[in-house]
């Protein structure tokens, strides 16, 4: 039984044999790297190399308006043809290696133009596969996250949409050395179904090349990924405009209140004022300092224009109001007998009074009216009241204080109810006809 076992054992180890034991030192002798000088190009001298390129974008991982940039992660393949790594093999099999090999063969030296961090991921070794086939053909694999920069516009910020482009293109090659290109066309890009932004929709992924030139050292090959990103606006709905709107329409609260009521009034403006401004200084701290004017510039300076009409709105009412009651009493002095009866008490009044007023009238006689021809622009009313008719007289005008508020309102709040909204509704009609 331990003879057969033996057998047996010998039988595997014969099958599965570790050439890594039997061949020491194989590999660099059958792809004879000691054999050649790697620092030169394939065809040295010769013409130009075709390099072809795939990308598989694994994540978007950040997209900052504040730095104009956006940070990826992707697999950068690279196929070439370099006879001077082929070798002699049966079964037409590849051979692949990890990062130690990339150090001893010549690699395209492709880096991402417009780059400001990058790095080849090192966990748990470096992320980096070689795989050689026997004609010569290789493979050169890295998974590299990139900082890049992306020229942002915002000026239909937020409901803008955004081109960034990654691109690629040899440092010392020039078009004559090294000829990059697409090696599947748009197919040569692939991406993750997985991939999602918080405030982006991704709408397109899609490649392009062209040549750009130096003119210091030439025409280059420069292979382009472009991609498309359209903002989420309900994320601003939520926190911008909004706000915003509810600002707007809580200052027009202030014109259906009394216009002697100058505390309420006036504090209510204020605090609208003051939250307007909040809102846009939040807004402008997220973004970078451009120096043109963002679609929501323009909608949070006319909310606040409207805002700070609304208290201009107040203040010339306030005006108005108080140069009316001067006339009145300038007129009172100018003209203090009016009524005809010496010992009569009459004052002026606009149609509105408090209970006060009506306090200050006791002693007054029903008798001591004025007649209808001897009244001025102004009415003079002649309210009598009687020691013993003083708490009837009160009920009365008690029952009448809510009419009286409500005729206590000037010409400029009535047509203010109507222009104020109507204004503010045409605006945003055009405003979202024009930027959604």
């Amino acid at each position: 039984w331990q003879s057969a076992a033996a057998l047996s054992c010998s039988h595997i180890y014969k099958k599965n044999h570790d050439v890594t034991k039997t061949r020491k030192g194989k590999t660099e002798q059958l792809l004879r790297v000691d054999d050649h000088d790697f620092t030169m190009r394939p065809a040295f001298g010769g013409p130009a190399i075709p390099v072809g390129v795939d990308v598989q974008v694994e994540s978007l991982d950040s997209i900052s308006e504040v730095d104009m940039d956006f940070t990826m992660t992707l697999y950068l393949r690279h196929y070439w043809k370099d006879e001077r790594l082929s070798f002699p093999s049966t079964t037409n099999k590849s051979m692949t290696f990890d990062g130690r090999l990339v150090k001893k063969i010549w690699v395209p030296d492709v880096f991402f133009v417009h780059s400001k961090r990058s790095f080849i991921h090192d966990t748990t070794t470096d992320n980096i596969m070689l795989r050689v086939f026997p004609d010569g053909h290789v493979l050169y694999s890295m998974r590299i996250t990139v900082t890049a920069m992306c020229n942002m516009d915002f000026s239909r910020f937020p409901l803008d949409s955004q081109t960034c482009s990654l691109e690629l293109e040899s440092y010392a090659y020039t078009d004559e050395d090294l000829m990059l290109y697409w090696k599947n066309g748009n197919e040569s890009l692939k991406t993750d179904e997985k991939i999602s932004l918080s405030q982006f929709l991704i709408q397109k992924f899609h490649t392009t090349s062209r040549l750009a030139f130096y003119s210091s050292t030439g025409w280059y090959n420069r292979l382009y990924i472009n991609f498309t990103l359209r903002r989420h606006i309900f994320f601003f709905l939520l926190q911008t405009y909004f706000p915003a709107t509810l600002m707007v329409m809580l200052s027009w609260v202030s014109f259906w209140i009394d216009r002697r009521a100058v505390p309420a009034r006036v504090s209510l403006g204020i605090t609208t004022v003051l939250t307007m401004s909040t809102i846009i200084t939040g807004v402008n701290a997220s973004m970078p300092r451009v120096s043109y004017i963002k679609a929501v510039d323009i909608y949070l300076w006319v909310s606040f224009v409207f805002v700070f009409l609304s208290v201009l709105e107040y203040a010339a009412v306030n005006y108005l109001t108080t140069v009316q009651e001067r006339k009145e009493r300038k007129l009172r002095e100018k003209f203090p007998c009016t009524c005809g009866i010496p010992h009569s008490k009459t004052m002026m009044l606009d149609g509105n009074y408090s209970e006060s007023d009506a306090n200050s009238l006791a002693g007054y006689t029903r008798s001591q009216m004025v007649p209808e021809e001897e009244k001025q622009e102004k009415m003079v009313v002649h309210l009598a009241m009687s020691n013993a008719s003083n708490s009837s007289r009160k009920r009365g005008l008690k029952g009448h204080v809510g009419l009286r508020i409500i005729q206590n309102t000037h010409a400029i709040d009535k047509y203010s109810r109507l222009i104020f909204p109507g204004t503010y509704i045409f605006f945003n009609l055009i405003y979202w006809s024009v930027f959604s």
